[in-house]
């Protein structure tokens, strides 16, 4: 994640704690919380001391770095991701795994301290940190210990070497909505991108992802930020839209990979450009994967991959009767982070968070549903395709239970956070 704080999934906490987290409840004094092993029943294995003492040795490490004192909206999110990561741990009802959390602050300088005392503490995994530059700053740490890091930041350049982004990329909900619109019969796409590096790399994923099923691009559009400047853009892409009828080959699909901020201005002017959403298809990205995209009228209808939603309303709903809010969406990424340790946990020391057992191929399962980890850093996903309705989201067809190799690349695409 960068420093504007948009989640992949757009806003991507559950447990009325019943246990109390040594250094790692409340608000951190310092550039670093330990927490205490969190357990289910007792707090220290049972038996005699030597025994106590060898179950405690063999226990994983597992360290989670985040910007807990980063300040503003960060450090709130920051907080619920760490509660997510706790309720993880709660649930699992094991104490074969410690976890320590470190606060990075929110800087490269803080990360970098905060990775050297977690290894300096016994870490053998690093969750975290969540800003892209935090992780490149992390990464020399945890390479010369030999740790790695399964990191949140959603920037393809900084994951491989020992670093696993548990993010979702664009490029993989760009695949699956186009593919899934052509399943439906649709063959005629048009686009409005951002004019930015993410939007025009965007937009050749989304040329690939169109030819390889067959499909016909029948204009592309970039806008600039700001609100006026989005006029010119749409009127363009409606004499494409004309043009495109009067060759006898009518647009029936408007690709529009915008978040809430400029969804808010999108709506509105796909209206006031007259384009026609009784025969035109909006479809988006993951980024329309937010609470309250029904309530403009344009995106109702409208289509776009995501997580199937039980896994979140669950989660959501654990999260709520646990801590007593909310959680940000983005918390279900240090929640399945932990789950990925925990289900490795029980190995033995030094050998269970090795390259072959954090990239098995059956992957793992969290609240966001199947993630696999691939030897090049990045993430398999495995989306539903959800259809926007005026209060809710409907279910058109679920995630697939298995993988399927992309025929699009999901590399070089800059991070939209």
């Amino acid at each position: 994640m960068t420093g504007s704080m948009i989640a992949v999934r757009t806003a991507f906490g559950l447990l009325g704690v019943a246990l109390l987290l040594a250094g790692c409840a409340g608000t951190p004094v310092g550039p670093s919380q330990t927490a205490s092993p969190l357990t289910r029943g007792a707090a220290v294995p049972s038996g005699t001391s030597e025994a106590r003492t060898a179950a405690t040795e063999r226990m994983a490490k597992v360290a989670l770095l985040l910007p807990l004192s980063a300040g503003g909206q960060t450090a709130a999110i920051a907080k619920g991701m760490k509660q997510a990561a706790e309720l993880a741990l709660f649930d699992a009802g094991t104490s074969s795994v410690q976890l320590l959390v470190k606060d990075d602050l929110g800087t490269p300088e803080g990360a970098t301290a905060a990775a050297e005392e977690a290894i300096k503490d016994g870490a053998e995994l690093i969750l975290g940190p969540l800003f892209a530059a935090s992780v490149k700053a992390v990464a020399p740490v945890a390479a010369r210990a030999n740790v790695p890091i399964l990191a949140f930041s959603n920037d393809p350049q900084v994951a491989g070497r020992g670093i696993y982004l548990m993010s979702f990329l664009a490029s993989q909900d760009v695949a699956r909505i186009v593919a899934y619109s052509l399943a439906q019969g649709r063959r005629n796409f048009v686009a409005l991108l951002p004019d930015d590096a993410y939007g025009r790399s965007l937009g050749e994923t989304f040329r690939q992802a169109v030819a390889a099923g067959g499909g016909s691009i029948r204009g592309v559009e970039n806008y600039p930020q700001q609100a006026n400047g989005m006029l010119e853009p749409a009127r363009r892409l409606v004499d494409a839209i004309k043009a495109s009828d009067e060759d006898g080959q009518p647009v029936d699909t408007l690709f529009l990979p915008a978040g809430p901020d400029a969804l808010a201005s999108l709506g509105p002017l796909v209206t006031y450009a007259g384009i026609d959403i009784t025969r035109i298809k909006l479809i988006g990205t993951g980024a329309w994967d937010y609470p309250g995209i029904g309530r403009e009228a344009t995106f109702v209808g409208g289509w776009f991959p995501a997580p199937e939603p039980r896994g979140w309303q669950e989660f959501s709903e654990r999260f709520g009767r646990t801590f007593g809010s909310a959680p940000p969406r983005i918390a279900t990424l240090s929640h399945d982070a932990m789950m990925i340790a925990l289900q490795l946990g029980a190995g033995a020391p030094g050998a269970r968070y090795t390259a072959a057992a954090l990239t098995r191929p059956a992957g793992f399962n969290g609240a966001d549903g199947p993630v696999r980890l691939r030897a090049d850093g990045l993430a398999d996903r495995s989306l539903a395709i959800l259809e926007v309705q005026k209060l809710a989201v409907n279910l058109r067809e679920p995630a697939p239970p298995g993988f399927t190799p992309s025929k699009v690349s999901s590399t070089g695409l800059p991070p939209v956070q």
